[in-house]
């Protein structure tokens, strides 16, 4: 009985000796580290994004009518209440505001809107407050409307003046080119190229909005969407 207890003491004692041993033989190269943190892959097509110096970043996502006007507000708002609250100078915000499908149009200066505004009025279902028209100016750089539009009078041109940044969506600039192509007749891709050539200060055309809204927060913006 004796020689049995004695035999197993010396099994045990050996499967613990051949168990502490296998902890320390290192494994397959990784086996024992964490999961890399993933990292986005980044694109020249984005570093623009990467360009602006600041301490806080925020992109505003508008792709309505109604969400291009709230844009220019939020943005003025950020650059207040960072002030107000927190001291901190506009050039220490870096504000980015995303203008895509619907709120496209206002990223056109008020020349596109005198030549085409009842077209683009008419496909985003946008008028003047006032004239119940279509619009013949981009009505954001209006300061004289008030609480009659989403901006409460924030114009494009005051938020630039914070400075501002503007991404406009190529894919919805391609859209509102074949519309009014369509409605106002002429060659959609020579008014694509008008578009672009007469976009509001400070702006940049991405491929996509949506995908902008992507890009955006994988360079650290915080993103703030707008109805």
């Amino acid at each position: 009985m004796t020689h049995d207890i004695q035999a197993r003491r010396s099994i045990v004692s050996g499967l613990g000796a051949a168990v502490a041993a296998f902890a320390l033989v290192p494994g397959p190269a990784g086996a024992q580290t964490p999961a890399t943190r993933f990292q986005p892959a980044r694109h020249q097509e984005d570093a623009w994004l990467d360009t602006i110096a600041g301490k806080h970043r925020v992109f505003i996502d508008a792709s309505t009518a109604r969400g291009a006007g709230e844009a220019m507000l939020y943005a003025n708002n950020l650059y207040v209440a960072n002030k107000s609250g927190y001291s901190l100078p506009e050039n220490d915000i870096v504000v980015v505001a995303c203008l895509r499908h619907f709120a496209t149009v206002f990223a056109f200066n008020d020349a596109i809107w005198a030549k085409y505004g009842k077209v683009l009025g008419m496909m985003v279902e946008f008028t003047d407050p006032k004239t119940r028209q279509a619009p013949s100016t981009n009505l954001l750089n209006s300061a004289e409307y008030g609480m009659a539009l989403p901006n409460l009078g924030t114009t494009i041109d005051s938020v630039v003046k914070r400075g501002t940044r503007f991404a406009v969506c190529d894919m919805a600039t391609h859209f509102f080119a074949g519309g009014i192509a369509a409605q106002a007749g002429g060659n959609a891709d020579a008014v694509y190229k008008e578009l672009v050539g007469n976009t509001i200060p400070n702006s940049h055309m991405v491929p996509a909005g949506v995908v902008a809204v992507n890009r955006a927060q994988e360079y650290g913006y915080t993103l703030l969407s707008t109805l």
